[in-house]
């Protein structure tokens, strides 16, 4: 095992990004107390968005997409990139629903902001089916209102509506917010009131329009809307249906795919028979388009997944991975996911709260978990995820829920003097700096070799290690 010269502790302060214009309408950072933040920062900070991170050009970054870069050590290219919507398995899926009882159904988050999934997905989706001469195709409409301004679902739906009246093909059935629909917090109670509307039809009957319009009069915005159900009895989810959900990012995907999918249910609901067979010739296959990971082989193991969403490039010798590989200790504080050797992880329960906006102040208890860990002493690495509160305002005076294409700062202490970041080239001989090289440059620091998979560099200038000598940052 190769000696380690440092000791690290990473952490991910989710949410915090470089202001492009000074002052504090709006901005919590620029309006608070920030002195610790800025005594420590430097003066290096790189782009958290669009081809940066692996996404579309100026397309805002997001929480999965940043971890997965950093913990990657390499551009992690997106499913957004890539064309999906002739994938054999997805027309495969399309002929299973012509070929049974002709019902299909589109279950997603409809908007285009592009962190979950985007409206243009379900165009082609729709336009695949018709082409393949799917009978009967409904539209279960997400409301966004996080990733898109709290009262953009009218417009989306317009939208949607002249794309189907243009193509006379597929309906929209229930609209349901995805504080319901998406929730991943083991809220159950949420779930159900979703699940409810695509199965049972209830909630509010409505023109789709006109009723969310109506909903913000009553200050009921996108991400809140309780299920309207729109067609009546014929677009509810029945015995032999198809169901195919076009979100391309998992987390908020798996407890209703578990609830609509899996034998054993977490809540008591009414669910119709033959959605889901493990064989894929069976009737009623559950379609899911989220990445059902190795660490959540109980659900992957039952549902047959047409477009899993796999990544480009294999991702192997992930930070972690390589650490285990090395027999370097090390602790993750507020992770959930599959330990590895040498790995110890800890998960502080958020505050059961209904939105945080209601209870905003950051849990101590990371704090407290990563002062413990690093007080014993017996870890060369430790990281923790600082989990933010996104909520600003627009240049209009509303809230602003969504992500942003700020530039992210990386800040490094504990022994400035003889570690500094190198200076980003203007010849463009060299790329900028990128999360992507954030793995790498913590390995610089722990004395180890970087994996040939990991394609991000180090930010690191020079680095002169005393030998023998073990150096604690903090």
């Amino acid at each position: 095992m190769p000696e380690v010269k440092n000791q690290i502790c990473l952490i991910v302060h989710d949410g915090w990004s470089i202001a492009p214009e000074k002052g504090t309408k709006g901005n919590a950072i620029e309006a608070g107390d920030t002195t610790n933040m800025d005594t420590i920062a430097k003066d290096h900070s790189f782009a958290a968005h669009g081809t940066a991170v692996g996404l579309s050009e100026c397309l805002m970054g997001n929480s999965e997409v940043g971890h997965l870069n950093i913990g990657a050590g390499r551009i992690v290219w997106q499913d957004i990139k890539r064309q999906f919507h002739k994938s054999p398995n997805i027309v495969a899926s399309m002929q299973r629903a012509k070929d049974g009882n002709g019902r299909l159904h589109l279950l997603g988050l409809v908007s285009d902001g592009g962190v979950h999934s985007h409206i243009t997905h379900l165009y082609a989706l729709l336009e695949t089916a018709n082409e393949i001469g799917v009978p009967h195709t409904y539209i279960r409409f997400f409301g966004d209102g996080r990733d898109t301004a709290p009262r953009s679902a009218a417009g989306y739906a317009k939208d949607l509506i002249a794309f189907v009246d243009k193509e006379k093909y597929g309906e929209i059935a229930t609209v349901v917010g995805r504080y319901y629909a998406m929730d991943r917090d083991k809220r159950w109670e949420r779930v159900k009131i979703a699940v409810d509307g695509l199965v049972k039809g209830e909630g509010e009957k409505a023109d789709v329009v006109k009723a969310i319009e109506e909903k913000y009069k009553e200050n009921e915005t996108d991400e809140f809307l309780k299920s309207l159900i729109v067609n009546g009895d014929a677009g509810r989810i029945k015995d032999g249906d198809t169901l195919f959900c076009f979100n391309y990012r998992s987390d908020r995907m798996r407890e209703i795919a578990s609830v609509l999918g899996l034998p054993d249910k977490p809540i008591d609901v009414e669910i119709p028979n033959d959605l889901v067979s493990p064989a894929s010739t069976s009737p009623g296959v559950l379609m899911l388009i989220v990445k059902l990971s190795a660490h959540h082989d109980h659900v992957a193991a039952q549902l047959r997944i047409p477009f899993q969403r796999g990544l480009p490039q294999p991702m192997t010798n992930v930070f972690a991975v390589w650490l285990s590989k090395k027999g370097v200790k090390q602790a993750h504080i507020a992770g959930v996911e599959k330990q590895f050797e040498d790995e110890e992880r800890h998960l502080i329960p958020s505050p059961k709260v209904a939105t945080y906006d209601k209870d905003p102040k950051m849990s101590i208890g990371v704090a407290e978990k990563v002062a413990e860990v690093l007080k014993r002493g017996d870890n060369e690495f430790a990281m923790c995820i600082r989990p933010p509160l996104i909520w600003s305002i627009r240049d209009t005076g509303a809230p602003h829920t969504a992500h942003t294409t700020n530039p992210v700062p990386f800040i490094m202490t504990g022994d400035p003097k003889k570690y500094k970041f190198t200076v980003d080239k203007n010849d463009r001989d060299e790329e900028p700096g990128a999360l992507c090289g954030v793995a790498p440059t913590m390995l610089s620091l722990l004395g180890l070799d970087q994996p040939a998979e990991m394609t991000g560099r180090s930010l690191l200038e020079k680095i002169r290690i005393d030998e023998g000598k073990k150096n604690p940052l903090h």
